[in-house]
């Protein structure tokens, strides 16, 4: 059974329009902003937008255009979620002066670890006040580094009640980062907070069987008309090529039929 036999071609381009296409690796360059920007727009359409280190957010403004329909994220406090307040509000203002219009911020986790809620959910409460409204604020709650489930949904409620527009699972960094179970926490805290907060999954989804799974849990607890990209979000770096592959072998298959 192929790709498009087990999702189907509809999805796969759901999928796709999903997708925060990221690179945040340590040696990224312009070059490969150059080339994350080009494959941002794809054959069928936009992802919903690229993650970049925030020293490229300016090229990567520049790149895209001013009425590009992809949204440029970057991370602040990333990826160990320790740095200090002072310098993440830097890296925020520069951010937003060079064109982001996502911030995705790592959750304090290790004050979370040891019961420091109050400082975590100042935290957050700083963030949201410097950013404005237009700008989507993403809680990356490092859920492989939490220690049990009611851990996920303490950290998910706080990010929620202080101001996030999104709740993500992962870095991408750490050992364990997306998982489904996370993800079920995750989205039932969204189902129970009333507020219109989306979801991220992000960290280790390489194709579009795993990313099947997310879209199934969200619908399952959120209907199929809350996924959007103003709801739900995949931060990938191979899902896309996976995606397109998919594609490309149904465009083989059916030419195959039609030439038979």
């Amino acid at each position: 059974m192929n790709n498009i036999e087990s999702i189907g071609t509809t999805r796969i381009h759901q999928i796709i329009s999903l997708i925060d296409l990221t690179n945040l690796n340590t040696q990224c360059d312009v070059e490969a902003i150059n080339a994350l920007c080009a494959s941002a727009q794809t054959r069928v359409g936009p992802v919903a937008a690229i993650c970049i280190w925030p020293d490229f957010v300016e090229h990567a403004a520049q790149t895209l255009g001013k009425h590009s329909p992809v949204q440029i994220a970057t991370v602040v406090n990333f990826p160990q979620g320790n740095e200090c307040a002072t310098k993440t509000s830097t890296t925020i203002d520069k951010a937003l002066k060079d064109g982001a219009t996502e911030i995705d911020y790592v959750l304090p986790y290790s004050a979370l670890l040891n019961g420091d809620t109050v400082y975590v959910a100042e935290s957050i409460q700083a963030v949201r006040k410097q950013i404005p409204s237009t700008v989507a604020l993403k809680i990356i709650l490092e859920t492989g580094m939490l220690s049990d489930e009611k851990m996920i949904s303490t950290a998910a409620h706080i990010a929620i009640d202080h101001g996030a527009d999104f709740i993500k699972t992962s870095t991408g960094k750490v050992p364990v980062n997306a998982t489904v179970e996370a993800a079920a926490l995750m989205l039932q805290g969204i189902v129970d907070c009333g507020r219109d907060v989306g979801f991220k999954a992000a960290g280790g989804i390489s194709s579009v069987e795993e990313a099947g799974q997310y879209l199934y849990l969200a619908e399952q607890l959120l209907g199929s008309d809350w996924i959007s990209a103003s709801h739900f979000r995949f931060g990938a770096s191979s899902l896309l090529q996976n995606a397109l592959q998919a594609l490309s072998a149904d465009d083989g298959a059916a030419s195959a039929i039609d030439g038979y």
